[in-house]
């Protein structure tokens, strides 16, 4: 018989949630199996079989446990040492009143079909009256990752005077050399030139020019860093997760684009590790993903820069003097007014527009 533990996330997590377990209780299990997902407020990860057998759960969904907590027990399937299986995902929830069910072997009772009376009528559609309306709302309880993305939002907003400026960037330059060099990168090196490795490289080079915005408030004190972490904002069916970039300014285009694809594959499947997502001294978050058009990006607390970028439209301006279409960007940098001045943070800004409009880089 196996133990299935909670695993340590880091110093500062002391317990983690049962999100969802994967396995009914008493059903046989493999080696590698998915059998739970738990949830920190920071992270979200899957727990697998270490061996064959029978489940059994101790934790129910929605419960939180302590590090190192017994979440359940893979039993040999020959039930030889096998504890009887609890807490079976079909009755999970608690019933609203009542009392216990019967004990096992007695013969199942039914409940008995209950008669509205009239003061139990619900108002169903267009004010008809019906016995079984559709209900108005689900309550569902927060998971520990929603909590501390809407705690952080609210945090950032109180501690830090946020003032966003907008520019907008002609992506001309940068689609060419996507379309003349996107064959031969995915040949080379297996993945595609995306758009964010050239956003990432841009903002490396304006955080050098402007070491203000890479920089943030400790008590009375300024921390300037020296180093290029850069945060990715990645959207997840469990909310926004931002994994770091590391030493942005030491690599190459199809390097930054091979670990940011393997950290949002980290990041779909619940992997990422509390390392992958603590230092990063600057954000990114592309809604344009989502064809967001133009938005005033909150900060990642203690950064005291973010910028956004935004879907790529066709729109006339004027070149020499001529209106013609260019594939345009609005990109929002929203800063710490605290720290950072009006005049630095629309210089950098530019810094960033100048960069992707006329790359240098090395493909």
């Amino acid at each position: 018989m196996s133990d299935i533990l909670t695993p340590n996330f880091g110093e500062s997590i002391t317990s983690a949630t049962v999100a969802a377990w994967h396995k009914n209780a008493g059903d046989p299990v493999a080696k590698g199996d998915t059998l739970v997902t738990l949830e920190t407020d920071k992270v979200s990860t899957d727990l697998e079989a270490d061996e064959s057998g029978v489940l059994e759960i101790l934790v129910p969904e929605g419960a939180e446990a302590s590090i190192g907590a017994v979440l359940g027990r893979i039993s040999p399937l020959d039930g030889s040492s096998a504890a009887p299986p609890s807490v079976p995902l079909e009755t999970r929830e608690k019933p609203a009143s009542g009392p216990s069910s019967p004990v096992t072997g007695a013969p199942e009772q039914k409940p008995e079909k209950k008669t509205s009376s009239p003061d139990q009528t619900t108002s169903g559609k267009n004010g008809k009256t019906g016995k079984e309306a559709s209900p108005r709302f689900i309550r569902k309880p927060m998971s520990p990752l929603r909590r501390t993305i809407a705690a952080r939002l609210v945090e950032a907003q109180h501690q830090a005077a946020i003032l966003t400026t907008f520019n907008e960037c002609d992506m001309s330059s940068v689609m060419e050399l996507r379309k003349q060099f996107n064959a031969a990168y995915r040949e080379r090196y297996g993945t595609k030139l995306g758009f964010m490795s050239f956003f990432i490289k841009a903002v490396v080079k304006a955080l050098q020019e402007v070491p203000q915005v890479n920089a943030r408030i400790d008590g009375t004190d300024i921390v300037e860093n020296l180093y290029y972490d850069i945060s990715i904002a990645i959207g997840t069916d469990k909310g926004l997760v931002v994994p770091v970039l590391r030493d942005c300014d030491r690599k190459t285009l199809p390097e930054l684009e091979l670990e940011l694809a393997s950290l949002a594959e980290k990041a779909r499947r619940g992997n990422l590790s509390m390392q992958d997502l603590q230092g990063g001294c600057f954000t990114i978050s592309n809604g344009g993903t989502y064809g967001s058009l133009l938005s005033t990006p909150i900060l990642n607390p203690p950064q005291s820069g973010i910028l956004g970028m935004h879907a790529i439209q066709e729109r006339p301006v004027v070149r020499d003097g001529q209106i013609i279409a260019r594939p345009m960007m609005y990109l929002a940098l929203s800063y710490d007014h605290r720290l950072v001045d009006g005049k630095q943070a629309v210089q950098f800004l530019i810094t960033v527009k100048n960069a992707v409009e006329n790359p240098v880089f090395e493909l």
